[in-house]
């Protein structure tokens, strides 16, 4: 068996352990989302959609104990874990809002029949796999659309997110939601393999790493099991120009540093053109410089820990490395001497192709600024990643940074913000950030039988 913890970042304290799921009550997992499947994908979608309307409101009205979970587990400051728990919440709204009407047929116009007609069906029992860094919001953003649609729900949680993912639960069945509809489980990584092989299970979708990724989609492809996977990213901001650094630096640097610089779509490679880069630089050399890094609950932290010390000792063995590879450090980078596992927030400047940062993802607080003096340049260095989730343009003229935008190779591009997040916006990304697509219609579409009925 698995062991699940909480190990409290904040103070380096192991809080809880929990057993994990026992080989033995695999089948019977499987079975209960089985049979609640035949029950649930029954149920009337206006009825689906009044249950997931009563957990937006739950997750609204246990929002403190929610957020609480998620500060302690992996160190989220409260403020961030009060607006995680909130969009969380908004997912499930928007769902209960729009679902029935994106669940009803489509006549389509397609000559030589008297009908043809496209229905959405459900398809049966999925297995989740989620990460910890946003512990409420990529659960929701999985099991809002496909509980809607009709399907059951099997949910592996990140190993540290035992207590978050066990609320998730207790609060979706307080809410009117059947126990057999959602089955949270303390499993391991091979149990949730020998889940994907089971021929009762008809999907599996991932958020996580490249590794967690491949492992995923290999059981999946062999078993001819439909997956979306939703992986890592080294998103660029390309900066066209500004008519206040100071602020645009305090908003893309601060945008960098949320949840710890801990997210797949965070703005991780800043494109800076030479006529303000110095300014930039020095700009957001001095914001690192100041920010508060301190507990999650505590007044007055703008950043907390990373999600624990092994992730805290990885970034900075990152910075380390970089800097020996020749790259600049300008500020931080370093492990902060106290209990718990905390970093002080780094910016790094010349950075070449022969570095390891250059190509892989750095998930925690570093920024890393690139200056360019032609733009075409400075794209192609942008999409010269194996990832492709988001990335963000800013400028003066917006038409121009949208144009701009348009050549950056990612499943979501924005101009003057970064790695915005709606119910109703698709969310993925292209070729090692993953496929698939979460969130809006697109996340309703993954995980159902489009039937086409003929009748000529």
């Amino acid at each position: 068996m698995s062991t699940y913890r909480t190990h409290n970042p904040s103070t380096g304290e192991t809080v809880a352990e929990y057993d994990g799921l026992a080989d033995g009550d695999i089948d019977a997992v499987l079975t209960r989302v089985t049979e609640g499947y035949r029950s649930w994908s029954e149920v009337d979608p206006r009825e689906r959609a009044r249950i997931l309307d009563a957990i937006a409101d739950a997750f609204r009205e246990h929002g403190d104990e929610l957020a609480a979970a998620i500060s302690e587990e992996m160190g989220k400051p409260t403020e961030e874990a009060a607006g995680e728990v909130e969009l969380a919440a908004s997912i499930y709204a928007w769902y209960a809002e729009h679902g029935p009407d994106l669940l009803q047929p489509e006549s389509l116009d397609v000559a030589g029949a008297r009908e043809n007609t496209v229905t959405v069906e459900p398809v049966g029992p999925l297995v989740g796999v989620m990460p910890w860094n946003y512990p409420y919001y990529q659960v929701a953003r999985f099991a809002a659309p496909n509980l809607m649609a009709g399907n059951t729900v099997v949910l592996k949680h990140a190993s540290i997110c035992a207590k978050s993912s066990a609320l998730i639960e207790q609060i979706q069945r307080e809410a009117g939601l059947p126990e057999d509809a959602y089955v949270n489980v303390f499993a391991s990584s091979d149990q949730v393999a020998q889940m994907i092989a089971d021929p009762r299970v008809q999907g599996v979708s991932l958020t996580g790493s490249e590794v967690a990724g491949a492992a995923v989609a290999e059981v999946a492809g062999k078993n001819l099991t439909k997956s979306v996977l939703e992986l890592g990213g080294s998103d660029p901001l390309v900066v066209l120009d500004s008519d206040d650094v100071d602020a645009l630096v305090d908003t893309v640097g601060r945008a960098r540093l949320s949840n710890s610089g801990q997210a797949c779509n965070s703005p991780k490679r800043m494109f800076v053109p030479d006529g303000i880069y110095d300014d930039f630089v020095s700009a957001l050399t001095d914001l690192y410089g100041r920010i508060v890094v301190g507990p999650s609950d505590e007044d007055g932290t703008e950043m907390g820990p990373l999600s624990s010390e092994d992730a805290r000792d990885t970034v900075v063995e990152q910075v380390r490395t970089a800097v020996e590879q020749g790259a600049t450090l300008h500020v931080g980078g370093e492990a902060l001497d106290r209990p718990g596992a905390y970093m002080a927030p780094a910016v790094l400047t010349d950075i070449t192709e022969e570095m390891d940062v250059y190509h892989d993802e750095v998930f925690g607080p570093v920024a890393m600024i690139y200056r360019y003096t032609d733009l075409d340049d400075a794209l192609r260095i942008a999409n010269d990643t194996r990832f492709g989730l988001s990335g963000s343009v800013w400028g003066t003229d917006p038409e121009e940074a949208a144009r701009v935008a348009d050549r950056l190779d990612a499943g979501m591009v924005y101009v003057n913000e970064h790695g915005t997040t709606r119910a109703g916006l698709p969310f993925g990304g292209v070729r090692a950030s993953g496929y698939g697509r979460e969130l809006g219609r697109w996340g309703m579409g993954e995980f159902v039988n489009t039937k086409l009925r003929r009748v000529h």
